[in-house]
């Protein structure tokens, strides 16, 4: 039993079959063995061990039969099959044979082969399995088992195991019988199943014809009753299963003939006595009877293979019967898919849809294609758009899996050897057997032909194809291969249902313009849908036999002259002779369209033209249906029987004319012309109706039948239209491909909606209203909003306002529209309708809008011409002609526009507050749209008709498409750029299959989007999901030539689809070099504004209609010449853009003239309508996609795609610049902001790192210094320190410029848009370089000049000490030797007395003090004179320096030097004086912060100190005054004057202060204690070493620790702080600008808001203090960073105490210099405290040691109980490094503010090149007011800058100046407009607020302001402030 064999094997079965499981699957699908559904589920099983035991167990489930089957499969697989494995019933067959058959030279026993034939028939008549096996043609049993067993190795490459070609009976037996299964002809098999089912089991009694689901009934034909005496012979007729061959053969005489056409067979004729009919013939009753043998005698059995290229009389002897076929049998090849033999037999046809086994075939066929998985699951149009490895490739297939993709990716790229089935080299590599059998016999050279049977037909690719793509796929494919001038399908056969299907919808997409001659003379032309064009038609069919091919006579006739197409596939082209499986019966359809040239034209007006594949007795429906709709039929053929002459006898009263082509070659001419005329008297023909072929050539018939075409479209024939024919088809029982539910339903509901429009213009003025005025009045006051071109006299912010409310009331009139009921059921038919409806609807919108239009535009254009003619010169009745012209357009883009429109009315209502979102009812709208984008739709980005962007409507569309992607929208942009009418829509629909509207009638306007999916496998490689292909309108467009700002519109679109792209085509036609030059200066233009703005896309020049091979060699020069253009444009665009710098094309962006510029022939190959693309074209495309793609590949590592959000940011900013009329300083991104911010953070963070390495080195230093002698600071130690220092800061630099390298190289998100500030942050990295060195160098020089002023009081000091100690020394030995011991108060007494006398016999030298004021006006006084006698004069008169020091500095009137204006105005007076009071305060805190930092320092004066501070005074009069405020000599004398006094006095208590600390005797009274308590502990000879140890740590480690903590402690919190969660609000300026405005709302102090605009330093420095201290006092971090930074000290000392060189000291002396020079970089110790330590100390050094270690912990508690003792901000008075100054760099940045409203800068880094601030004010909060009102100013600086209002102040000498030319004054800074109306609304709120107070603050009247600031709110505020630091 196979069950139980399969059972017991399994393991032996599986492990046999795991190296091939995919072969077996096949092998088990095609033999029906699994189901559709089962095969894919197995195939998705990716481990092979497991796909083949479940595999088993199905086939198991199957029962004994299946079991059976597939172990008989096997065996014919493979070779070496174990036999005690095979089905029990074969196993004695295979071991007889072995036995007696071991070389295979002697056949077989007769029973045993017959055995094997019947078994092998048998199970190979499954109807699942429509392979069959090959035939073989190896003498003997063995032979015949392996041609069996090889021919079924490979499924997919029926080449693999060819036969050989020998001779032998038995083996014309074998091939009779298995040479129907052919897998390289499976429709060999399918005329021998009646036979088979003669001997079939009871069990199979399924495959019968009766059972047969899939068979069809036919219709009979006329005529069948005459068939030679037998009952009616028709292609659906059953001969009976059990005739004898006789019979058979007796019955199969007359039955058929043969058909050259149908590579399914050709038919002998009526006079081949012995011709065998596969209809006829039994197998299993005719073994000694072989029919043929080799390939073509078994295709003259099969009727299946039309022209063999093998022939019988070359390969083997023949039988008597055989003989007289291939004699009998015509010499010649027949044409289309004709495989011939060398004998010229030929074969009868059948077809696959006349017999059961279509299906079969069809399985067949889609099993070798691997394409059976798309007959549930169609294949969509979008499958085959996703970007993939496989799709850029060069698709030469190689095997017949590679056909289907290399048809459709060659058409969708226009490629005319699209239909080519040939296979590239080393395709065949299982084909070399036969080469290398005949290379070891020495045959090298053979007459036999290469076998072509290996691949497949063309037509039967397009049909699989078509029969396994959907609607819209099929739609594609037709309408390339009509751009191909491919003939199409009409009727396709019926393959995978009961009919024919008429291919209606695929071709509802086409649209042809042709120029009949009757428009010749007025030249007009006509354009509409090839489907609705009325036209003659007429058929082709062939009858029988014929030697010439039809279809290239077809071909010859439609091919102009000198330019040859083939538009029918014939037998001459590659691969047009290999054999037909499921193409006969299709019925194929090509036009011809006149250009209007009479002379080059071959027929006047068009004509359609259809050529049925196959013999019309076969396929006599489609030859009913083509008779019908034809005007003429021509019938080929080469003689006529009986037979026929009774088939066309019932066309008699046809109207149809009938004529007849024959082939002066043909048999039986007599008979066949005597019949003729009598068909002539039936069917009313005439002589013209016969065309003979000559022998000669096919010209003289080709002249004939163009002639006769002529005459018959010159007759006024019956004319029908494609879809008029559909009408016929669905009477004669055809099936039309959109009669389904979903073809009708959405056609019902696009009726609906079409019915109502008749003129297009009043239909888009009634249903679309939102679109008509509204929306471009709207687009206007957008763009007005920004540009204020129109502001006239009223102030900016009114006009503002003013033009706010005008877009409300015209949102307003939007949303109270109501849906015209047009919209309605558009509405409903796009969101109600399932998706395939949804899909049809809005194909069948298209194609009713698009005929609309067309007709609309048809009738203007011709209705123009007249008035052309009739007015003449009056240009208003044509202007307004032209306009409805421009308004007649009308497609889906106008209905999505529509609803986009309702969307945004709708969003604003709710946006001000006019209706609740409740209320809303399009909140669905933008999901369907994103959707259609999904379908592969293109969606509008820019409304052409306004030259404006739904902005909201796109955004939220985009926005739900991010949604609906799962997030994963990382996506490449590329765009396309040039002239109108130049091919940019057909380029990308060419290079990436897209829909982009062309032909329908008008050009693109605007911009349309479309997005392409990319392969999951390529997602990583191009580094992006999606690619975003824009299409835009063409530039330098005809009807907007005459608009003023034409080039202003062009510039716009061309500046905005740049911005947005990451590649740009710039395409070009070679014909206008002036258009080129116009197109050129555009985009550099564009070009030039993406480089400001940090954005540099890739720029591909495409130039089309150079077709030359050399044109890229030649055009060398040109591209030199290109290249300087493109300098000399960008240098002229840079003036525009009012750029400074000199620039070159190559400073914008990366442009290699070699690699980027592209030559394209020209589209058509020769003159359209009749020209077919250009294969150059799609080949130059193709290499252009394959090279951007590569492109993409390398870039996107260093430039991350954006992603959806990304793109819509990108988007808003971009066209809210391009409103404006300056772009490059109205460019706002919240991603460059972003980008910005982040790496002001980044490069803040390497700022501190660098500052705190310095601070901590500074401080090391310091200290050493302090622990140096005097003496030992000689002249190299600054050297030293100074080369120290600039290695220090070289390596600190070198790194920091590596980190913004590598920040810039890690790929971080959007880096690149930033890349223009890169050179700001590294001129500050330079700049704080700079400032360190300085502030280091000068550290270390005021250490060294500390330390050195030290030298003669420490001499002293030393000299005083010594003489003391001896003092002290000689009274021990005294009281030592007095004879009563003196108790401790007697001691004292007698240390005091001596201390007295001590003191005063020593020479005390205290410094002198100085009269630093003195000093300090001395040095004034130098300074001042050379300044001349009025100077003197004043100095003169000038009180005491000391005298200014509580003075504050006021502003007089006599300071300023008015004469220098022509008028001393008031508000001149007030506005200098404002100036000048604002520059002496901040001169004034200059000085007195560098003032605070010397006498912080702790040192005595240096007189150098008063000449720095003269330099910074002179420095900072000569940057700030210089050149704008004339001010008078006392200004400066006065100001010194004021400055100096107070740097008097605070130096001159500094110097008191040092001498006061440094007083000797001051110094030795605080080292009196501890010169007692020494002396007390030698008198009472007290163990002193742990008293000593003691007072070391109390009286020098202790301060020390302290003093270590006031340098440490400072710096230790910046980096805790910085590292907190609070730290992001001083990562940035913008962050802390946010953090501070919003603080400042919640509060709503006044006064807060007063400091913070009038003094901002003042204000940030105290804000920072106070949330300093807030920060530690909530979270009592203090402690914990005194604790730590304490325990590092501590650590050291510990570790220095413990070191080798302390612990082997041999004196306390030694260990504590030891201790010392170990901490000399850490601590100061104080030398008077150590030298009393030492004093008389004769401690063991261990014990000292030990003593020490037991007092640190004390130690360390007492610090840290000193310092938690001060109260949390007097700890901050401690640090001599300031945490709140470093913070405040890090925030307050240069300083700088507005000139107009006084905004600080936000600029990161120090040295930046310009100032901007993100968010302005109005100008009265900065102290500005009108000169005669007195009230404050409330316009925005960042509105005044783009209206036509002036300013004048210091800086422009008073003169009026227009805002917009600010930075000629203020050239720094960059004021860029609100990016929105609401920008502001954070100031406007407070201004509004405080309106009153401000006023009296800055002693003005208050603001009359606009209306609408007084509705804003708080939230609104905050709201604002939010978007623009974009902190959402």
């Amino acid at each position: 039993m196979a069950f139980e064999t399969i059972r017991r094997g399994r393991e032996r079965l599986i492990t046999l079959l795991l190296p091939t499981p995919d072969l077996v699957l096949d092998e088990a699908a095609s033999l029906g063995l699994v189901t559709e559904e089962e095969y894919e589920a197995l195939e998705k099983i990716s481990e092979p061990r497991e796909r083949i035991r479940r595999l088993l167990i199905k086939i198991q489930r199957k029962g004994e039969c299946g079991c059976e089957q597939f172990l008989a499969c096997l065996q014919i697989l493979f070779p070496d099959f174990p036999p005690d494995l095979q089905p029990p019933a074969r196993q004695g067959v295979t071991q007889t044979n072995e036995a007696e058959n071991p070389e295979g030279s002697e056949s077989s026993k007769k029973t045993a082969q017959e055995n094997l034939e019947a078994d092998v028939t048998s199970w190979r008549k499954d109807p699942e399995n429509p392979e069959g096996g090959e035939s073989c043609e190896k003498t003997g049993q063995e032979n015949l088992e392996a041609a069996l067993t090889s021919g079924r190795n490979d499924p997919e490459n029926p080449n693999v195991g060819e036969s050989s070609e020998k001779a032998g009976q038995e083996n014309l037996e074998a091939a009779l019988t298995l040479g129907r299964n052919d897998p390289a002809d499976p429709e060999s098999a399918v005329p021998h199943e009646e036979n088979d089912r003669g001997n079939a089991k009871p069990e199979d009694a399924m495959f019968s014809e009766k059972n047969d689901p899939e068979k069809m009934e036919e219709p009979k034909m006329p005529g069948d009753v005459l068939s030679s005496g037998e009952r009616p012979v028709t292609p659906t007729s059953t001969t009976s299963l059990m005739k004898s061959r006789s019979e058979t053969l007796e019955a199969a005489l007359p039955s058929k003939k043969i058909d050259p056409e149908s590579p399914g067979g050709a038919r002998p004729s009526e006079k081949d006595t012995v011709a065998v009919s596969c209809e006829g013939a039994d197998a299993e009753g005719s073994g000694n009877h072989p029919c043929c043998g080799e390939e073509g005698t078994s295709a003259a059995v099969k009727g299946n293979l039309e022209d063999s290229d093998v022939s019988m009389s070359e390969s083997r002897p023949q039988t008597p019967e055989v003989a007289m076929v291939m004699e009998r049998s015509g010499a010649e090849t027949p044409e289309d898919s004709a495989s011939v033999g060398r004998s010229g037999a030929e074969t009868p046809e059948t077809s696959p849809s006349k017999v059961p086994g279509g299906r079969r075939a069809l399985k067949t066929v889609l099993s070798k294609l691997k394409l059976r998985k798309f007959r549930s699951r169609k294949l969509r149009l979008r499958d085959l758009l996703e970007i993939s490895p496989e799709s850029l490739k060069d698709w030469t297939p190689h095997a017949l899996v590679d056909l289907p993709w290399h048809f459709l990716r060659k058409l969708m790229a226009l490629n005319g050897t699209a239909r080519s089935t040939s296979f590239g080299q080393g395709a065949s590599d299982e084909d070399t057997s036969e080469d290398e059998e005949g290379g070891v016999r020495g045959d090298v050279f053979s007459l036999r032909e290469d076998d072509s049977t290996v691949s497949l037909h063309p037509l039967d690719v397009l049909c699989a194809v078509l029969l396994c793509s959907d609607s819209f796929l099929q739609q594609e494919i037709l309408s390339k291969m009509s751009m191909c001038q491919f003939a199409l399908p009409l009727l396709l056969p019926a393959l995978d249902s009961p009919r024919c299907t008429l291919l209606l919808w695929a071709m509802r997409d086409i649209v042809r313009r042709w120029r009949p001659h009757s428009l010749a003379e007025s030249r007009g032309f006509r354009e509409e849908s090839l489907v609705l064009t009325p036209m003659p038609t007429v058929s082709f069919v062939r009858l029988g036999s014929c030697r010439f091919s039809k279809s290239q006579l077809l071909n010859e006739v439609l091919s102009p002259a000198q330019q040859h197409h083939d538009f029918f596939v014939h037998r001459d082209m590659e691969s047009g002779n290999v054999p037909r499986e499921i193409a006969d019966g299709l019925v194929e359809i090509a036009w011809y369209f006149p250009a209007g040239q009479e002379n080059l034209d071959l027929f006047p007006e068009p004509v359609a033209v259809t050529n049925l594949r196959g013999d019309i007795e076969s396929h006599w429906l489609q030859f009913s249906f083509l008779t019908e709709i034809s005007s003429a039929v021509f019938i080929i053929t080469e003689s006529i029987s009986e037979r026929e002459y009774a088939l066309f006898s019932s066309l008699q009263g046809s109207t149809t004319q009938y004529y007849f082509i024959l082939n002066n070659q043909g048999q039986n001419t007599e008979e066949t012309l005597a019949l003729l005329n009598k068909l002539a008297l039936l069917l009313d023909m005439n002589k013209s109706q016969l065309l003979v072929k000559q022998k000669s050539n096919s010209a003289e018939l080709v002249r004939k039948l163009r002639s006769t075409l002529r005459g018959i479209i010159s007759s006024s024939p019956k004319t029908t239209s494609t879809r008029d024919m559909a009408g016929t088809a669905r009477e004669l029982g055809i099936q039309v491909d959109e009669d389904g539910g979903a073809y009708r339903t959405a056609l019902e509901h696009v009726e609906e909606i079409t019915a109502e429009i008749q003129d297009v213009a009043k239909y888009k003025k009634d249903v679309l209203r939102l679109q008509g005025d509204l929306w471009r009045n709207l687009a206007k006051v957008e763009k007005e909003l920004c540009r204020m071109k129109d502001q006239r006299d009223v102030p900016p912010e009114d006009y503002r306002s003013q033009l706010r409310e005008r877009w409300l009331e015209l949102r307003r009139q939007q949303n109270q529209c109501d849906l015209t009921s047009g919209m309605v059921k558009f509405i409903s038919g796009i969101g109600q309708l399932g998706p395939a409806e949804k899909h049809h609807f809005l194909k069948w919108m298209k194609f009713h809008l698009d005929g609309i239009a067309r007709g609309n535009l048809s009738r203007l254009r011709a209705e123009y011409r007249e008035k052309c003619h009739a007015l003449g010169d009056d240009a208003q009745q044509l202007a307004e002609l032209d306009g409805l012209i421009s308004a007649s357009s009308l497609g889906l883009e106008h209905f999505m526009r529509e609803l986009g429109q309702f969307y945004e009315a709708e969003w604003s209502m709710v946006k001000e507050a006019k209706m609740g979102n409740n209320q809303r009812q399009f909140t669905c709208l933008p999901g369907i749209a994103a959707e259609l984008m999904l379908e592969g739709f293109p969606m509008e980005l820019i409304d052409g008709d306004a030259s404006n962007i739904p902005l909201q409507w796109v955004t939220d569309v985009l926005t739900q498409l991010h949604a609906k992607l799962g997030g994963r929208s990382r996506m490449l942009v590329l765009t396309v750029l040039g002239v109108q009418s130049t091919g940019k829509s057909t380029l990308l629909n060419t290079m990436f299959g897209l829909q982009f509207a062309v032909s329908s009638g008008r050009c693109t306007r605007g911009a349309f989007m479309s997005l392409i999916k990319v392969a999951e496998t390529f997602q990583q490689d191009l580094g992006c999901d999606f690619l975003l292909v824009i299409d835009t309108e063409g530039l330098k467009a005809p009807e907007l030539a005459k608009l003023e700002d034409s080039y202003e519109h062009d510039n716009e679109l061309a500046t905005l689809v740049i911005g947005l792209s990451d590649i740009t085509i710039v395409n070009m036609a070679m014909e206008n070099a002036t258009e080129m030059k116009d197109v050129l200066q555009i985009v550099v233009h564009a070009f030039l504004r993406m480089e400001q703005i940090g954005h540099k896309p890739n720029c591909q020049f495409v130039h089309q209609n150079v077709s030359d091979v050399s044109a890229h060699e030649q055009n060398m020069r040109d591209r030199k010449h290109l290249l300087e253009q493109l300098d000399e444009m960008t240098r002229a665009a840079a003036r525009m853009e009012k750029q400074s710098r000199e620039m070159k094309f190559s400073d914008i962006m990366d442009y290699d003239p070699e690699k980027h510029s592209w030559y394209i022939p020209g589209l058509w190959h020769g003159v359209p309508p009749m020209a077919p693309v250009n294969m150059g074209y799609s080949e130059s495309v193709r290499e252009l996609k394959k090279y951007l793609c590569e492109f993409m590949r390398h870039r996107s590592p260093h430039r991350p795609p954006k992603d959806i959000p990304q793109f819509i940011e990108w988007l808003g900013s971009l066209w809210n610049a391009v409103k404006h009329e300056n772009f490059i300083f109205s460019f706002r991104n919240s991603l460059v902001a972003e980008a910005y911010t982040q790496l002001s953070v980044k490069f803040s963070e390497w700022e501190w790192e660098f500052r705190k390495e310095m601070h901590l080195w500074i401080s090391k230093v310091e200290t050493t210094i302090q622990n140096q002698s005097p003496d030992n600071l000689g002249p190299g130690t600054f050297e030293k320190l100074r080369l120290e220092v600039h290695q220090l800061l070289h390596d600190g630099e070198q790194k920091m410029l590596q980190n913004l390298q590598t920040y810039f190289e890690s790929g971080a998100g959007n880096l690149h848009l930033v890349e223009k500030y890169r050179e700001d942050f590294l001129r500050s990295t330079t700049f704080l370089r700079h400032e360190l060195e300085s502030y280091l160098l000068c550290k270390s020089e005021e250490a060294i000049r500390i330390q050195k002023g030290r030298s003669k009081i420490d001499h002293l000091q030393a000299r005083y000490m010594k003489t003391i100690e001896g003092k002290v020394d000689g009274l021990l030995r005294q009281c030592r030797e007095r004879e009563k011991e003196l108790n401790e108060k007697e001691l004292k007494k007698e240390f005091a007395k001596m201390w007295k006398e001590t003191i005063a016999e020593l020479p005390l030298e205290s410094l002198p003090l100085r009269q630093i004021h003195k000093d300090i006006h001395y040095h004034l006084c130098k300074d001042l004179e050379n300044r001349g006698s009025l100077v003197k004069q004043v100095l003169h008169q000038a009180q005491s320096l000391l005298s200014y020091r509580n003075k504050p500095f006021r502003i007089k009137k006599e300071y300023l030097d008015l004469v220098w204006y022509k008028a001393a105005m008031e508000f001149i007076t007030q506005q200098c004086s404002r100036e000048l009071e604002e520059f002496a305060k901040s001169l004034v805190e200059e000085c007195r912060r560098y003032i605070g930092q010397k006498v912080q320092s702790g040192g005595d004066y240096d007189q150098t100190y008063c000449g720095e501070l003269l330099w910074i005074i002179n420095d900072m009069l000569q940057q700030k005054i210089g050149g704008n405020i004339r001010t008078s000599a006392s200004f400066e004398v006065d100001l010194k004057l004021h400055i100096l006094g107070e740097a008097a006095s605070a130096f001159q208590q500094m110097h008191e202060d040092f001498l006061k600390k440094n007083d000797p005797q001051r110094r030795l009274e605080e080292l009196r204690p501890q010169y007692f308590s020494t002396f007390r502990d030698l008198y009472y000879e007290k163990d002193a070493c742990q008293k000593r140890a003691f007072d070391f740590c109390d009286q020098c480690l202790r301060p020390a620790l302290w003093d270590y903590m006031k340098k440490r402690l400072g710096i230790e919190i910046v980096d805790d702080f910085l590292s907190s969660r609070e730290s992001i609000e001083y990562g940035s300026r913008s962050f802390f600008q946010f953090t501070v405005q919003k603080k400042l709302l919640e509060e709503m102090n006044f006064d807060n808001y007063v400091k913070y605009i009038v003094d901002y330093e003042g204000f940030v420095k105290s804000w920072i203090q106070t949330r300093l201290f807030d920060h530690y006092r909530e979270t009592r971090g203090l402690g914990d960073l005194e604790r730590a930074v304490l325990a590092t000290i501590m650590k050291k000392v510990q570790d220095a105490l413990e070191s080798s060189e302390c612990k082997e000291a041999l004196t306390v002396s030694e260990f504590l210099d030891h201790f010392c020079q170990a901490m000399c970089k850490e601590l100061v110790i104080s030398k008077d405290s150590l030298e009393v330590i030492l004093f008389m100390n004769t401690a063991s050094v261990g014990q000292f040691l030990a003593d020490i270690q037991a007092f640190l912990p004390q130690v360390e508690e007492s610090v840290l109980s000193g310092w938690e003792e001060l109260a949390g901000d007097m700890v901050f008075t401690q640090l001599q490094f300031q945490p709140q100054d470093e913070i405040f760099k890090r925030v307050f940045g240069c300083g700088k503010q507005c000139p107009f409203c006084k905004v600080p800068c936000e600029a990161g880094g120090s040295d930046h090149k310009e100032h901007f601030a993100s968010v302005h004010r109005p100008q009265g909060l900065g102290r500005f007011r009108e000169e005669i009102s007195k009230r404050l100013v409330y316009s925005l600086c960042s509105s005044d800058v783009v209206s036509g209002n002036s300013f004048r102040s210091l800086f422009t000498a008073f003169q009026w100046q227009p805002y917009k030319d600010y930075r000629r004054f203020f050239p720094t800074w960059r004021i860029q407009p609100d990016p929105s109306i609401s920008a502001s609304d954070y100031w406007k709120f407070i201004f509004r607020k405080f309106n009153s107070q401000f006023a009296r603050e800055y002693d003005a009247l208050p603001a009359n302001l606009p209306p609408d600031w007084k509705k804003l709110t708080k939230e609104q505020a905050l709201q604002s402030i939010r978007e623009a630091f974009n902190m959402e």
